[in-house]
């Protein structure tokens, strides 16, 4: 009885073994508008890709988002991060990259040319995720929330973290979008075009919501507090880059329905009604 019941055990754990994993990853690499934020204490700043597993069923798909504040294609790279997303890379998983607004800073650590270095980190990063059997998407930058006719010096957007309302850009805004990226939004499209590669226009998506909202109604997307009106932000806020709940999860399913009309393979796992 005993032999029968150890032979039974076994049978299932080979079985089980030998069963491949039905889900696919979703990997995210990039910066602070797609990072995986703190959210203790009530804080409210949200990632875009932080908020992506609610836009697809987690029974066949899972977002694993490497995205970090802060950094620029450049720093990914050479922080040794890309490496690690390789090695859990398997054949079918898709990598979204999305870089651009760290890539634009004058820091020698981080800083790349559209056109050149930038091109080639983007093209890397095509190439070894093919090499390692995924399937490599590019999305461009997603705007800031940049009414001002002339945008302001920012040194550093993780700076705006620990700003408060007072410390903000003191600029009369007008009623159009202004562009702040350049050709660092349109590099992604043109390694794209180059490498046959999956792209997503981010930037035009989120530049489509943010002037449809308007100079008033787009600050709910962002970390834009008068002080009082938020209790984790006391002293409020005015941070045009950052995301907050409503943002976050907004651009995540905008984003999550254009990666599904570029892929439609992936439209059965969309959760409907996200």
């Amino acid at each position: 009885m005993k032999k029968s019941i150890f032979i039974s055990l076994l049978s299932v754990l080979l079985l089980t073994a030998a069963t491949p994993d039905k889900k696919t990853t979703i990997f995210v690499i990039g910066d602070s508008t797609a990072a995986n934020k703190d959210t203790t204490g009530g804080k409210q700043e949200r990632g875009w890709a932080m908020m992506l597993q609610g836009c697809f069923d987690a029974d066949y798909i899972v977002v694993d988002n490497h995205a970090v504040n802060g950094r620029s294609s450049k720093s990914f790279i050479n922080e040794g991060r890309w490496d690690k997303v390789l090695e859990k890379m398997k054949p079918g998983d898709y990598v979204i990259i999305q870089f651009g607004h760290n890539d634009e800073k004058a820091q020698p650590e981080r800083h790349t040319d559209p056109g050149s270095t930038f091109d080639y980190n983007l093209s890397k990063f095509v190439r070894e995720a093919r090499e390692h059997g995924g399937i490599p998407v590019l999305m461009n930058c997603v705007v800031r929330r940049n009414f001002f006719v002339k945008a302001p010096e920012i040194a550093d957007d993780e700076l705006l973290r620990t700003s408060t309302f007072k410390d903000g850009v003191k600029m009369i805004e007008g009623d159009s979008l202004i562009d702040t990226h350049g050709l660092y939004a349109q590099a992604p499209r043109d390694v794209a075009a180059r490498m046959n590669c999956h792209f997503v226009d981010a930037n035009q998506i989120t530049h489509d919501l943010e002037q449809g909202l308007g100079r008033e109604g787009s600050k709910k997307l962002h970390m834009w507090f008068l002080p009082g009106q938020e209790p984790s932000e006391p002293k409020g806020k005015q941070d045009n880059t950052h995301y907050s709940i409503y943002g976050g999860t907004t651009v995540a399913n905008l984003l999550a329905d254009a990666l599904c009309e570029e892929i439609p393979v992936l439209k059965k796992y969309r959760l409907k009604g996200k």
